[in-house]
Parts: structure tokens; C-alpha cells; sequence
């Protein structure tokens, strides 16, 4: 990370928000000159151990912030992939149909959030993940999805499966 990005991170990661869930970054993959990265998350949801899903985000570097002139705030383009890492317990979830969040990260110093939401499909024993961003005002039609099958001997419901 260079010098000048350094004091843009240390306000971003003092801005963020999370859930339960953590996310570690484990990976950064830069796009150009401008010093703009994708960046790319590990998040293990809280209720469901042996899911891992990946998220990816824009990450605007120094230069491209000095000459859009809106300093606080990303992209919303994200993408997640989750798949099962090992044997799958399952905790008290949401069976709603607007499921529940399990990861939250600021994309913006107040007003826009990254979000994961897990949905659970009772009719095809699915988890779904869905990442969005959320804005106070104006919502984003950008999203990506994600499926965990829930079929076998390694998923256990701890509170008993759900009919």
C-alpha cells in the first residue's frame, strides 16, 4: 500500500461496520494507474460454519478520489461466490423470506453499506447469499448471488431442520 493510500485506509477501516461475521482480505488485485484495486474478502458466515463466501469490491485509490472529487465514497460493483469448506452446521437462522444480514462493510464514510444477506430455500434445502449495497436514499440495482445445496451426511441443523 503506498504512503498516500495509507491515511484513505485507516478512515475507511475506521468507518466500517460489520456484523457477527468478519471479513479477512485475502486478496488485492490492481486495475490500473490510477491506483484502484479490487478487493477481495473472505467472510464466514456466523450461524453456518463450514460456508465460506468470497466478495469482491472497488476499492477507488488517491489519484482517481482527486480527480472524480468525491472522496468518501466507493462503487457499488461487488460479486460473492460461497461455497461449502467443510462440514456444514447449521445455527439458529432466519427462515424469513428477507432472510438476514450477515456481513455489513461501508462503502462510503456514512450512507452506503456492502451487505450480505443469507436466504434460506426450504423447497430446494438451498442457502442463498445475496451481496448488495444499500444507500440511504438511492438504492442500487447492482447485486450478485450465490448458492450453498444443503444435501448430504455433512450438514447438520444444531436446532433441528426446518419443514
Amino acid at each position: 500500500m503506498t504512503a498516500l493510500r495509507l491515511p484513505l485506509a485507516l478512515a475507511a477501516s475506521l468507518c466500517l461496520f460489520t456484523t457477527a461475521a468478519s471479513a479477512d482480505t485475502v486478496g488485492e488485485v490492481g486495475v490500473d494507474w490510477m491506483g484502484n484495486d479490487i478487493m477481495i474478502d473472505a467472510v464466514s458466515d456466523p450461524e453456518v460454519s463450514g460456508v465460506t463466501c468470497h466478495v469482491t469490491y472497488f476499492d477507488r485509490g488517491v489519484l482517481d478520489r482527486l480527480q472524480k472529487g468525491n472522496w468518501f465514497e466507493d462503487p457499488s460493483n461487488n460479486a460473492i461466490s460461497c461455497q461449502q469448506t467443510g462440514p456444514i452446521t447449521i445455527g439458529k437462522i432466519s427462515l424469513s423470506k428477507g432472510g438476514e444480514e450477515v456481513f455489513k462493510s461501508g462503502l462510503s464514510l456514512i450512507w452506503k453499506k456492502l451487505v450480505v444477506t443469507r436466504i434460506y430455500d426450504r423447497q430446494n434445502d438451498t442457502l442463498i447469499y445475496l451481496a448488495h449495497s444499500r444507500e440511504l436514499t438511492d438504492g442500487s440495482a447492482k447485486m450478485s448471488i450465490s448458492t450453498v445445496p444443503l444435501f448430504g451426511e455433512q450438514v447438520t441443523w444444531s436446532h433441528g431442520k426446518p419443514q
